[in-house]
Parts: structure tokens; sequence; C-alpha cells
């Protein structure tokens, strides 16, 4: 390795330093990822306890995700029109107001599942619109050559907030209850969008670095089905581009046993409660920030094609092995906590190189279509699963359906490794 790359790599994270509005921006997540990891805990474990049914469960999962195919192909090109910044404000503030109306409804007795259906699918309609938005603001904010490092270094501290969030989420669920963690996160969410509110972004300011700046003007003029095609035409003409996002698809299909019947899991399989279920949880968050952290100090070294493969066949492999833990009599609990951080440290590995590919290929004036299209692609194929691992969780036993799975995430790796195009990226 050169001196001249190694100095880019330790130059990198202190640059990201210099620049006020990203450090901003860095923060509201900080805060949002905080009350979010504390959420994670204190609703899976309240529907588990409203619903009791593992059908139940997977039904709900997979609403979380119908907006983001109903809808985000349609948003992307609305964030592409309106103001970003305060896109992120109107959606993070929504969320913080049904997160606490749901709250409040669990602690006056009166929240039903079927309410659960309704907060989920606003929820997640909302995030249809804040997920490109915030992918748009990232390079309007930082140059070219700081993204890598930047979406590292973001991944890292908002894994880190996850991880504090995991941590505490026992202490406060035993002091607060259900709903009040609950509110912890109703309230992050809230002072994200405070923090959003004083991030300043000129119009002039995201042209004046970007390449396409005539291209921006000139979307301006189109109509909303124009820019739509234009989006899809695009992507369609990137195969690079169409092959990561549909390999993402079937990975998060894959994925889909492990989020819908974790608490499953951990009660049938590792014999625990509430503090196995955070023990994971805080060591995939582990993984997945030192992983990160590796990234954005020495990942600009390798190609992104090879750190994404790298990351689908670790996640693979670590995945199937939390079938290892029902054949234990002793520690099964720590068993699975070792594989899940080997998931979390190959997460990072795919997310980051992908997200900073796609923005370094896509003009500014389309990340908005583009995320929302990508999102729309790799989510497509969760509802699918959610439903097949919520069925048969009530006749296969969930660390089989890890190990399945766990197998079938091998796939998309080893036909990623074999497409020279994709290589050499």
């Amino acid at each position: 390795m050169s001196e001249t790359v190694l100095l880019q790599q330790n130059q990198g994270v202190r640059r990201l330093a210099k620049h006020k509005l990203y450090l901003m921006m860095i923060t509201a997540k900080i805060i949002s990822r905080f009350g979010d990891s504390v959420d994670s805990i204190a609703y899976s474990w309240m529907v588990y306890l409203l619903t009791g049914s593992e059908l139940l469960m997977g039904t709900l999962y997979a609403i979380n995700f119908v907006p983001g195919i109903a809808f985000s192909m349609f948003t992307g090109v609305l964030v592409d029109r309106w103001s970003k910044k305060k896109v992120v404000i109107v959606t993070n503030a929504g969320r913080g107001i049904t997160v606490t109306v749901s709250a409040l409804l669990f602690f006056i007795g009166d929240l039903q599942p079927w309410h659960l259906f309704i907060f989920t699918f606003i929820n997640s309609t909302l995030e249809c619109f804040s997920t490109p938005a915030e992918m748009s603001l990232v390079p309007r904010i930082l140059p070219k050559e700081l993204l890598l490092s930047g979406n590292s270094l973001t991944s890292s501290a908002s894994r880190t907030a996850e991880l504090a969030g995991l941590a505490a989420a026992g202490g406060l669920i035993a002091m607060l209850g259900i709903s009040g963690a609950m509110l912890i996160d109703a309230l992050s969410f809230l002072l994200a969008a405070l923090m959003y509110v004083w991030i300043r972004i000129d119009r002039d300011q995201g042209q004046e670095v970007d390449n396409d700046a005539g291209l921006m003007q000139a979307e301006e003029s189109l109509s909303y089905w124009s820019q739509f095609k234009t989006g899809l035409k695009f992507v369609k003409g990137h195969k690079l581009m169409m092959m990561t996002m549909l390999s993402a698809a079937f990975v998060n299909l894959c994925l889909t046993p492990k989020n819908v019947l974790e608490p499953v899991y951990v009660k049938q399989i590792l014999h625990s409660g509430p503090y196995g279920l955070s023990l994971i949880g805080i060591a995939l968050i582990t993984g997945m920030i030192i992983s990160g952290l590796w990234i954005s100090q020495k990942g600009s070294a390798y190609r992104k094609s090879s750190l994404i493969v790298f990351g689908f066949l670790l996640l693979g492999v670590t995945y199937s092995l939390l079938y290892v833990p029902a054949l234990l009599r002793e520690y099964p609990l720590y068993a699975a906590a070792a594989f899940c951080f080997g998931m979390g440290f190959a997460i990072s590995f795919i997310n980051t190189p992908v997200s900073t590919y796609m923005m370094e290929v896509t003009p500014k004036a389309m990340l908005g279509r583009v995320g929302a299209l990508s999102s729309t692609i790799c989510t497509c194929a969760i509802p699918v699963g959610s439903l097949l691992a919520g069925w048969a969780g009530a006749f296969v036993g969930v660390h089989v359906l890890y190990l399945v799975f766990g197998l079938l995430m091998l796939i998309p790796g080893v036909y990623l490794w074999s497409q020279k195009g994709f290589m050499k990226i």
C-alpha cells in the first residue's frame, strides 16, 4: 500500500470533522438511532405479548414493508422536487407523534393488534420519504472523495448509539415500563427533527459541486411522470447497480426469519427473555461498529466489489451457524451472540460500499428517485419472506429456518464474485 493511500485514509476522518453540516446531520442520526434501539426491544416484546402468534408476528412484519413497495417508486420523484431538509423534518416529527400515540394506548391498556397494523403502516409510509431525502442530503454536504469515509463513520456512529440504546433498554423497560421506553423513541424522533432545522443547505451549494448542474436545471422543467421515467431509465442502464439491488433483495428475503422470529428464537432455543434479545442485538451492532470503523479508515484501499462479496459470504456463514446453539446444553445464548457479532461485522461490508457507489454514480438531481427505487427493489421480497417465515415457524424449528436461509444467502455472494464486470467497481 502506497504512502499516498495511507495518508488519504488517515486524513479522511479528520477532514470530516471540518464539515459542520455533516456533524449536525450525524448528531441527529445518533439521537434517533438511540431511541430506535430502545424501542426495538420494547416494541418487539410488546408485539409478542399482545399477539403470541408467529403467523401474526410475520404478518405484522410484512405490513412494515408494504408502503415501501407500493409508494417508494413514486415518493422518490417528490423528494427530488421538494426540499430534502423539510421532508426529513416533517417525517421525523410525524414518526415521533405516531410512536407517542401507540405508547399511550399501550399504557392505558387500549392498544389492540389492529392498532399495530395501522401505526406500522403510517411509520413505514413516512420512511418512504425520509430515507431517500437523507440519502440525497449526504452528497450535498460532503465532497465525493469523502463519501465512503462519511458513510462508514455515520454507520459506526449510528450503530454505537444503537449499542448504547440496547445496553440501556433492559434498565429503562424495568424502570419506565414498555410504554415509557417507547416514549424515549418518540422523543428521539422529535429531537432529530429539531436538529435538522438548524442544518442550512443553500440550493446553489449543491449545484456548485455537482458536475450535473445542467441536468439538475433541465430536470426542474419536466413533469412528474417524465422525471419518474427518467429515473427508471437511469437505473435500467446501470447493470452493476441492478445486480447489486437484486442481490440485496434476495438477502433481505433470507434475513426475514431472523427479523420476524427472533423473540421466538430467544425464548424457545436460547431459553431467555428481554435480556437475551438485548444481548444478541448488542453483539450484532458491535460487529457493525467495528467493521464500519475499519472501512472508514482502510476501505478506500480495496475495491467496493471485494468488500461487498466478502460481506455477503460472511453473512451467510454466520447466519447459518445460529443453528448451533440449539445443540448446546451450556451457554447457547453466548454462542448465538458470537454468531450475531459475525453477522453484524459482515453487514457494514455490504451496506456502506453499496450506498457509496450509488451516491458516486448517480446525479444529485436523481438521487431521490434512485434511492427510492433501490429501497423498493431491496425490500420487495421481505413481505413474502415474512409471511413464509411466520407460516414455517409454526411447523419447523426456528433454528432450522436460520440454517436453511443462511446457506441460501451464500448464493448472491458467489454469483457476484463470478461477474467480472462487477468485480471491477
